[in-house]
């Protein structure tokens, strides 16, 4: 038999990391740096140790908790359960074998068919899961790809409120000053301070439903699912659909479960693979929907291929229309991932020139880069 590939163990866990941080638990770098060296003290091969090392070390408020089980159960494959050993890799191929790259998880043994127990090389496939085309999925790929897209998270950038707020520096705050000193009797008393708040912005998702996007209309739509399902906040999510009619299926989204939700979007959209008229869909959320404050500075974010049957130059008008009035376009093409790929079509070079943000969407990976990209991150081109 020919040599097992090798899984980068650490490789596979940081992956873990950045699957928890787009479900929105707060894993910075110091946490998974705490994470890796329990591992690493603990040496065990363990599934329950690896689940428990992580919810202590990088779930860091109860609402993490939830949060960190629904991943961990989707990334591993299975739930945890306390005392359970590793699974051992079945022996046909393909086989794999953790290469020992780092002190962390170093040093264990190795069974009779030539498997190290590892709770990483259980996850090698989820790993390998984020960065594989949706439409090229099997049917059990896309049942795992659902579960990690259920435990999401999407919120826009933060914006200063005009509302002042308790904070450690800022300006003084004389009421609560003065309160503080008639409760301790007149004698001195810290001083307090407020300064103003922050909440996130309204996000905006327009879904490309027409034929050229069914590989990725189901997936998308259970991404868009998981962003209206976030942390809530005084701007929701709004969601529509695009293609030959524009729909708003925000109401069909509030189902809590995800193919309750799919369900009742399938049976609201008229235009399902059908046509694409960019433009003219453009024209009408703004018309209705973009001057009632819907769109006014909220993060917009189109996820769409770019094929255009109407005018280029309506679109391009439209786009700059659209850019003008939020505070930041974002067009997601699960296209641009593909080797050579140049945007070339009438649709998408008409619209380029007024997009702020041009990521892929073809990945799990990507989605993550696009909810990173969403919340203020960098872009990288």
């Amino acid at each position: 038999m020919p040599a097992a590939p090798a899984v980068d163990a650490i490789a596979v866990l940081v992956g873990f990391v950045r699957a928890l941080r787009a479900a929105g638990v707060a894993t910075g770098p110091d946490r998974m740096q705490t994470f890796l060296g329990a591992l690493s003290s603990l040496g065990s091969e363990l599934r329950s140790d690896v689940y428990w090392a992580g919810r202590l070390t990088l779930c860091g408020s109860q609402d993490d908790l939830e949060r960190y089980d629904r991943v961990f159960a989707a990334y591993f494959a299975q739930r945890p359960h306390p005392g359970d050993q590793v699974r051992r890799i079945p022996v046909p191929v393909p086989q794999f074998r953790l290469r020992a790259a780092d002190a962390a998880l170093a040093g264990g043994t190795e069974g009779d068919g030539g498997t190290v127990q590892r709770a990483a090389a259980l996850a090698s496939s989820a790993e390998v899961l984020r960065h594989r085309d949706m439409a090229e999925l099997s049917a059990a790929e896309r049942a795992q790809l659902r579960c990690l897209l259920a435990a999401f998270s999407l919120s826009g950038e933060p914006r200063r409120t005009p509302r002042l707020r308790a904070a450690r520096r800022g300006g003084v705050d004389a009421r609560r000053t003065v309160r503080e000193l008639l409760h301790r009797g007149g004698e001195p008393a810290r001083l307090r301070y407020r300064a103003p708040g922050a909440k996130p912005r309204r996000v905006v998702l327009l879904l490309d439903v027409s034929g050229s996007m069914a590989p990725y209309s189901d997936a998308l739509l259970r991404f868009a699912h998981a962003a209206t399902h976030g942390p809530k906040s005084p701007a929701p999510t709004e969601v529509f659909t695009i293609g030959t009619r524009l729909t708003r299926v925000t109401r069909e989204m509030a189902h809590r479960d995800p193919d309750m939700a799919l369900a009742a979007v399938a049976s609201a959209v008229p235009d399902w693979s059908g046509g694409t008229r960019l433009g003219e869909m453009l024209r009408a959320f703004l018309d209705r929907w973009g001057q009632r404050g819907v769109a006014r500075g909220a993060v917009v974010v189109l996820l769409s291929d770019g094929w255009e049957r109407g005018d280029p130059a309506l679109l391009a008008a439209q786009m700059r229309r659209l850019h003008r009035l939020a505070h930041r376009v974002v067009w997601a093409n699960p296209r641009k991932a593909r080797p050579g790929y140049e945007p070339l079509a009438a649709g998408m070079a008409a619209a380029l020139p007024s997009v702020d943000a041009f990521v892929e969407g073809h990945s799990l990976g990507a989605l993550e880069r696009l909810a990173e990209v969403v919340r203020g991150g960098a872009f990288n081109a």
